[in-house]
């Protein structure tokens, strides 16, 4: 794949946007960070529709909003276990209200859980006003935005053979090689420079690798469902990119892995 000047700059153009609110919200953490969370989570749900359901887009839109902000309300407060509970609750109750009025409810109620989860997870990671909060939340953004750009600049420099065409023509094995190395690096970067207890430079490096294979994955993941529902990008809110979902689909998976990098951190006696 050709390099495009106009069409990197123009992503350039958009990240300058969207990045610094981002930040600012992870910076102040608290209902600041859980603010961004539900205003995403609120958009993201609205894409699903349109995308999954686009004659009855508005009314599943509202089913799975509700089916995902509501358990990021108890994850907000701290009760965790009531927050994924929640989701499973709300996605059954999406997939009735889809179903019941002609739509696909497999689809409704995979939205609210597939958008749900990471939101959830980012919450946790950032629920703790303390340096520790912020310092992994800082990880999982770090790596995956370094894993996303570095593949698309380096797919679209050196080209070569295509990673999984059928789903996703553009997408090369040089790119893919380069995500991995750019979150491999990310990582060991972070855990050198930040505390963040038994996340040592090592470790960093490979919890950064793996949570770069995820951002891959969840990338490769997201352009399997749109060739499933016949689109090309999952919405048009941010101009070079497509939609919101086209823009996180990596970070969604790739803060999985995090998250339980950080919970083996805390079982083995780290302070993370």
């Amino acid at each position: 794949m050709a390099l495009k000047p106009k069409d990197i700059a123009l992503r350039a153009a958009s990240a300058l946007v969207l990045a610094p609110a981002a930040v600012l919200a992870m910076w102040a953490g608290g209902v600041w960070f859980s603010a961004l969370i539900f205003a995403a989570g609120m958009l993201l749900a609205f894409e699903w529709a349109r995308m999954s359901e686009p004659r009855d887009w508005k009314v599943v839109g509202m089913a799975v909003t509700a089916g995902v902000v509501a358990p990021l309300v108890a994850a907000h407060v701290g009760l965790m276990s009531l927050a994924f509970v929640l989701l499973v609750f709300g996605a059954a109750a999406a997939g009735l209200i889809a179903h019941r009025r002609g739509g696909e409810g497999l689809d409704a109620a995979y939205g609210v859980l597939y958008l749900g989860w990471p939101c959830i997870l980012l919450i946790w990671l950032r629920a703790s006003n303390s340096e520790q909060g912020l310092y992994w939340t800082v990880l999982v953004f770090t790596v995956a935005w370094a894993a996303d750009i570095l593949a698309y600049l380096v797919g679209s420099a050196v080209g070569g053979p295509k990673l999984w065409p059928k789903f996703s023509p553009n997408k090369t094995w040089s790119g893919f090689i380069g995500g991995l190395l750019a979150g491999m690096i990310a990582g060991s970067a972070m855990a050198a420079w930040l505390d963040m207890g038994a996340l040592n430079f090592i470790w960093g490096g490979v919890l950064g690798l793996t949570a770069a294979l995820a951002t891959m994955g969840g990338d490769l993941w997201e352009s399997a469902l749109k060739r499933r529902f016949g689109v090309k990008d999952a919405g048009n809110l941010i101009p070079g990119h497509g939609g919101l979902l086209d823009r996180v689909d990596g970070l969604m998976f790739a803060v999985v892995v995090v998250s339980i990098g950080r919970l083996i951190v805390i079982l083995i006696g780290g302070h993370g």
